[in-house]
């Protein structure tokens, strides 16, 4: 029921001739799989590259992030009227770098995912907990308030192409990853907190993505979870062959 999404966030990786060189290597390695959806997700300056070498594959191009406004004086922001203009599909919202280093908040999470439904973007919505929070059991505290938040207001009815990517922040770029029981536990909770908000129908199809070191060895054990519908990969999709690899692994 829930096509598997595969992303790869490549942050504040690879110019514009490196994107190039990546989708080149990596387009043929995937052009045989059909189980997953992939979404390559550039740094700005790179995204009209990615766009156009991923026209009629398959592959789509993604934002890192946006403005919740249409225009306006927002020295270095881009909108969603833009990345419109770009062919670009998908935009991650509220990613736990963005809340840690731009300020980024539950509320212009909320923001932001209101400006990207009304413009057809498909939002993945970040959230998850510091190890902290984890350490001191307030896990499923912290990830209702970021959801909960992050949905308010928002029509069930618009809300279809809404996709949450569970990233447990002590898990980011850490080599650490959460317990197939740990992501199992935390999908569960989200969805069933989406079902609170939106309803049990937009919660039974909306795709819960995995992210937090995902590697060729372990996207296999990670999908093959009920609730986990993908995965929003780092560093491990800045090679082709990397990314590739768990792509192909996600066929559980």
């Amino acid at each position: 029921m829930r096509k598997p999404l595969i992303a790869a966030n490549w942050k504040m990786f690879k110019t514009p001739a490196e994107a190039t060189a990546f989708t080149n290597e990596f387009l043929p390695l995937v052009a045989a799989q059909t189980h997953a959806e992939i979404v390559l997700c550039p740094s700005p300056t790179s995204l009209p590259t990615v766009v156009a070498a991923v026209a009629g594959t398959g592959v789509s191009a993604g934002a890192q992030t946006m403005d919740y406004h249409d225009n306006g004086a927002y020295t270095g922001e881009t909108s969603p009227v833009m990345l419109n203009a770009l062919g670009v599909s998908h935009v991650i919202i509220g990613h736990s770098e963005r809340r840690q280093y731009f300020n980024e908040t539950d509320t212009t999470v909320n923001l932001k995912l209101k400006a990207a439904l009304a413009h057809g973007l498909v939002p993945i919505v970040c959230v998850g907990e510091h190890r902290e929070e984890r350490e001191s059991g307030k896990t499923n505290d912290v990830l209702k308030l970021q959801v909960s938040i992050a949905l308010e207001g928002i029509d069930p009815a618009a809300a279809k192409p809404l996709v949450i990517a569970y990233e447990p922040v002590w898990a980011i770029g850490t080599g650490l990853t959460a317990t197939p029981e740990m992501a199992a536990d935390a999908h569960k909770f989200i969805r069933a907190e989406i079902a609170a908000a939106l309803g049990a129908e937009i919660a039974a199809s909306t795709r819960i993505l995995y992210g937090g070191s995902v590697k060729p060895d372990n996207a296999a054990a990670l999908c093959a979870l009920e609730d986990i519908d993908g995965a929003l990969v780092g560093g491990a999709s800045l090679e082709p062959a990397s990314f590739a690899s768990i792509v192909l692994n996600s066929a559980v």
